[in-house]
């Protein structure tokens, strides 16, 4: 009877206005999904299944694209421009895939456990100023560069082969350049509490952890600090405006001072506001930094592919040339004689008797096909590394030693590079060691050059001495430039200069001209590293990186160091860690502009923040209920600024809220699932309650008086009958998640049998036409 009244009420409200919320359709579909997320730009549903296939389907339910990432994903959230998607999987990876054809731009590892929740903010251009304007920065390096280069590629190689780039080059670079034209922010949250910022989603610039912020409360004598702990982030969301984080996170809140509060308030969730103003009073400098420090991080790459894809070439030329010429140590050893190699190849030079094991080995062993077949070989690495050196590892490090020297320039600018972490002389080291595998880069091409020319030399006259031995037997052998044979028989048949410059274990021991000349160069501002040329070029590209990861590690801890916790409120207890650990529930996290102020300037606003959650059955004595607070980030307490207030609201008893979001205009989107019984199939309701129609009564800021303060609110029921919202009836039960989007005015829901339902919220349709789709 209950749940009829329930249906009439709904039918009347539905018929006042009539029924709201366009249908688009209803199709089944064959797998479950767990999470969902509207392209904010495009009409675009990306999906990620129970067994976390991700699938991007447009409105029409067209499906575009399918990936495997092979990981567990756990949280999804796209960029603010929608060509990218953003996936935070089980352990710690934040992946960036592209929208047209779903493969992956970036993967990084942001975390140490499963990253549960992403969020995705650019800066608002309301929220810039005329200063913005004129410390606006040009990224130079176009002017003076040809486009950065990208991955190497080899011909005869698979691109598994190599372990290098994909295909998706072209996306990568175009993904790198759009993303630094504006300035944005991806946060991610995990279990563990930590949360990690990254500007472009690219270039790490903070990272906190929230058990180990601490929670400062002046009452009026005295100043007692609270912490969290064992806490785990369920949701962040960072303002537009860059000067606030509201998160929630589930976990324990204990005092310092006492170790502990009341055992019914201290573990629960928590609602935590972060001052992240750092990002938005240095956005123009971290715009800068981020920018050159991203292309580096590319550019870096470029160059570790580079030479290990030289190493790998030059490698597998080598291993035939020991594989062919290894038969002649052990025909030298049948044949009784006492010689080396090289021995052999010196009498056969300067016109001694050929031996029989060399006569055997250039004749039988090596042959003229043989040989032709490693000439070849080593001609084809040659070339290879001629081409990657060219196209790709110089230019790539040329550009990061521009870039390296224009930040190197910003840290002079201490007044405004100071404040994040620019440090100048970690810049100048890391300039200085650029600089030094610039030398490493020529010196390598040089020798390779050289080791190139003797063994061209080289092949050319044992080929023809074999074609003599082959044609009659004589011991006359053909002429050679014998100074060439002899440098390549002493210093080439056992070592390998080119194999030694890619490894990162070698030594090289200089003259000591050249050593004393190093150290004269120093007083003309010569490299004050002078024992760089014992290293080899992997060595000093390794060097380099660890320089780089010193560098801006100095930003990363500074700017962490300068987001601060500004208040904590308490939203419900619970009683047990079975609980606590399941109280990642239905939950949503808002900013909306304000009324601009004429007395300011037109370019400023504010935001008011709003938190949609649900309360677990039995928290607070309640069931079936949702809370909602609003100006949490006001702390200021001025007669002008909202105070924070809330209010609770219980459900009807015939239907349980699976899931909720904040939508546009202060509005509250929720899914209410009907309870299934064998008298009633089971009927939904999708609600749009605008929140402003709702009484907020006044919560306390203070620790520990706020814990409280949701318990002293009278919920409120939940009349479906009243002008406070649309209501809309589904004739399936429903299951989460709800993806709901503000800026194409559509939701889609998920029904527990399998059907995905899109609405469109901001019109209604005709009440026949409804009924008839309802029917289908």
């Amino acid at each position: 009877m209950a749940e009829e009244q329930m249906e009439e009420a709904a039918s009347s409200s539905a018929a006042a206005s009539g029924t709201p919320f366009q249908l688009q359709f209803d199709k089944p579909i064959p797998f479950q999904i767990k999470l969902a997320e509207w392209n904010p730009e495009k009409d675009l549903l990306a999906m990620v299944t129970d067994d976390s296939k991700v699938l991007l389907h447009r409105f029409n339910w067209q499906r575009l694209w399918t990936i495997s990432p092979g990981k567990s994903i756990t949280s999804i959230c796209w960029s603010p421009d929608g060509k990218v998607v953003a996936l935070g999987t089980e352990d710690g990876l934040v992946l960036l895939h592209d929208v047209e054809n779903g493969k992956m731009l970036r993967s990084t590892k942001s975390h140490d456990v499963a990253v549960v929740c992403l969020n995705w903010v650019e800066d608002e251009p309301l929220s810039r100023t005329d200063k913005d304007d004129l410390l606006s920065y040009e990224d130079r390096t176009t002017r003076f560069f040809p486009p950065a280069p990208v991955m190497p590629r080899v011909g005869g190689l698979n691109s598994g082969d190599t372990g290098l780039a994909d295909e998706n080059e072209e996306a990568i670079q175009a993904f790198s350049s759009a993303f630094c034209q504006r300035f944005n922010i991806l946060s991610s949250g995990d279990k563990d509490g930590c949360i990690c910022f990254s500007i472009f989603g690219i270039f790490p610039v903070g990272k906190i952890n929230i058990n180990k912020v601490p929670i400062h409360v002046q009452f009026s004598q005295y100043k007692t600090s609270y912490r969290l702990q064992g806490a785990s982030i369920s949701k962040v969301s960072l303002s537009t405006n860059l000067h606030q984080l509201v998160l929630l996170c589930c976990g324990k809140l204990i005092n310092t001072e006492k170790l502990s509060i009341s055992k019914d308030i201290s573990v629960g969730l928590h609602c935590v506001h972060l001052d992240t103003s750092i990002f938005s009073n240095r956005k123009n400098e971290l715009h800068q930094v981020s920018q050159q420090a991203s292309s580096i991080q590319d550019l870096v790459e470029v160059v570790r592919a580079s030479i290990s894809m030289m190493s790998k070439q030059w490698s597998n030329a080598m291993n035939l040339f020991h594989e062919k010429f290894s038969a002649l140590p052990s025909l030298i050893t049948a044949h009784g004689m006492e010689s080396s190699s090289e021995d052999e190849f010196l009498s056969l030079l300067f016109g001694t008797r050929t031996s029989p094991a060399l006569h055997q080995f250039l004749v039988s062993s090596l042959g003229e096909v043989g040989l032709k077949r490693i000439a070849k070989a080593i001609d084809s690495a040659g070339r290879e590394l001629r081409i990657v050196v060219s196209e790709h590892l110089q230019p790539a490090v040329e550009i990061i030693s521009f870039r390296l020297a224009e930040l190197r320039g910003l840290a002079r600018w201490c007044s405004r590079f100071q404040n994040i972490g620019l440090d100048e002389k970690l810049m100048d080291g890391v300039t200085e060691k650029v600089g030094m595998l610039i030398v490493q880069v020529e010196r390598f091409s040089r020798v390779a050059a050289t080791v190139l020319y003797l063994f061209q030399n080289f092949f050319s006259w044992v080929l023809k001495c074999v074609k003599i031995l082959l044609s009659e037997p004589t011991d006359q052998v053909p002429p050679a430039n014998s100074e060439l044979v002899v440098i390549f028989l002493k210093f080439l048949l056992d070592k390998d200069p080119i194999k030694q410059l890619l490894e990162t274990d070698q030594i090289f021991e200089c003259d000591i001209d050249t050593a004393r000349q190093v150290e004269q160069l120093v007083v003309f501002g010569g490299f004050t590293d002078t024992q760089f040329l014992e290293r080899s070029l992997a060595k000093q590209f390794s060097e380099l990186e660890e320089s780089l990861k010193e560098a801006f590690l100095m930003p990363f801890t500074t700017i962490s160091s300068q987001i601060h916790c500004q208040g904590l409120l308490p939203l419900y207890p619970v009683t047990s860690s079975e609980a606590l650990s399941s109280t990642c529930t239905a939950s949503s996290i808002s900013f909306y502009k304000q009324d601009e102020d004429s007395q300011h300037s037109p370019c400023s606003y504010s935001l008011t923040d709003y938190i949609c959650f649900k309360i677990p059955d039995g928290s607070l004595n309640l069931r079936n209920c949702i809370g909602v607070i609003k100006n949490f980030c006001n702390s200021r307490s001025t007669i002008s600024t909202p105070s924070l207030s809330g209010f609770l609201l219980r459900m009807p008893d015939e239907y349980e809220c699976v899931d909720l979001s904040l939508y546009k205009d202060n509005q509250v989107v929720l899914l209410l699932s009907g309870k299934f019984s064998s008298e009633s199939p089971g009927r939904s309701l999708m609600v749009m309650l605008q929140i402003e129609n709702f009484p907020f009564s006044q919560l306390s800021r203070t620790l520990p008086t706020n814990c409280n303060s949701l318990q002293e609110l009278v919920a409120l029921e939940l009349q479906l009958d009243t002008d406070h919202g649309k209501v809309r009836s589904i004739p399936h039960l429903l299951s989460t998640p709800l993806a709901v989007s503000a800026s194409r005015g559509v939701a889609c829901i998920f029904s527990s049998r399998r059907h995905a339902l899109v609405y469109i919220l901001d019109e209604d349709e005709d009440e026949g036409e409804d009924e008839d789709s309802e029917m289908e």
